[in-house]
């Protein structure tokens, strides 16, 4: 949790409340962004890319003083964030992010988390785009780094209706694996209510392209503690199927199968080198936000540091 590292926005309940999803973006961004140190909005991408020769405004730390030694000139390491880097942000649709029980949906959380990300990243000069997709892709707009990219991906993002079909990994990702060619980071936002085969097959795909891949499952914690007492019809929101149901009979069993797809989720992101992060909907935006990018930072930090990038 990162309560103390940022500053708090408008109760949750509240900012969804806004119909402006461009509004809704910049207090998330405005809330988290104040926590931000400035070596952070240097460290969304790891990867080291080339030099270039230092100019006056650089940051010192980053010369590289064996270069210097050697040819009597200055350069500072140039990282992939500086130049293209290319985020494709890629929402469900599916009939199951209809579900809240805050008074907002999965899909309303999702498509602020994607645009106050978007946000974060035209500030710092790079490309995002947006793939709305259920069981196939539904709109895309690849990632691009033109003026009027950040509100055309709020208009996809803010035109976004859940669909009535159910999740589906096998084609929309294969789609976007022959999209997208060069590499890429592609953050997936879904609650991942479905088979995991599939799922499993294509981020390998995916990865072994040396796509940098990131995993929010987005859960409403009324699916993570399944709170209900009373007898009632629980219904399947992507088959629609109703069955009658005692909480108190089937919460054991309920939540044990869920850990067993939550855990299973988990291992498979850790297998392909995926990182994943659950995202609970009654938490608040910034949080989840400055967690992914501190983390970001860290990553970045390792990268620097280690071997392979020396001179």
């Amino acid at each position: 949790m990162s309560t103390s590292s940022t500053a708090p926005s408008p109760d949750l309940a509240t900012l969804m409340r806004i119909r402006s999803l461009e509004l809704r973006a910049r207090l998330v961004m405005e809330g988290f962004s104040k926590g931000l140190h400035r070596s952070l909005q240097h460290g969304f991408s790891a990867e080291f890319s080339e030099y270039r020769q230092y100019v006056t405004g650089d940051d010192p730390r980053f010369i590289d003083w064996k270069v210097m030694a050697r040819s009597d000139r200055c350069y500072v390491k140039k990282f992939e964030e500086e130049t293209n880097l290319r985020c494709q942000l890629l929402l469900d649709v599916s009939a199951s992010m209809a579900y809240g029980s805050r008074g907002y949906t999965k899909l309303d959380y999702t498509a602020t988390l994607a645009a106050t990300l978007a946000l974060f990243l035209r500030e710092q000069g790079d490309a995002a785009g947006v793939t709305l997709f259920d069981e196939k892709v539904q709109e895309h707009l690849p990632a691009q780094g033109r003026a009027g990219q950040w509100h055309a991906l709020l208009l996809h993002l803010q035109k976004a209706h859940t669909s009535a079909r159910g999740t589906g990994t096998r084609f929309p990702l294969r789609a976007l694996g022959e999209m997208i060619r060069r590499r890429a980071l592609l953050v997936m936002l879904s609650d991942f209510l479905t088979p995991l085969d599939d799922l499993e097959r294509e981020l390998g795909l995916l990865t072994a392209m040396q796509h940098d891949v990131v995993i929010f499952q987005v859960m409403d914690p009324a699916e993570l503690e399944f709170p209900f007492d009373e007898s009632a019809a629980f219904a399947d929101s992507e088959s629609g199927r109703k069955v009658l149901l005692e909480p108190a009979m089937v919460r054991k069993n309920y939540l044990a199968r869920l850990q067993a797809h939550l855990d299973r989720l988990r291992k498979l992101c850790e297998r392909h080198g995926v990182e994943y992060r659950l995202i609970r909907t009654d938490r608040p935006l910034e949080e989840d936000l400055f967690d992914f990018l501190s983390a970001r930072r860290n990553l970045t930090a390792r990268h620097r540091a280690s071997p392979r990038h020396a001179a």
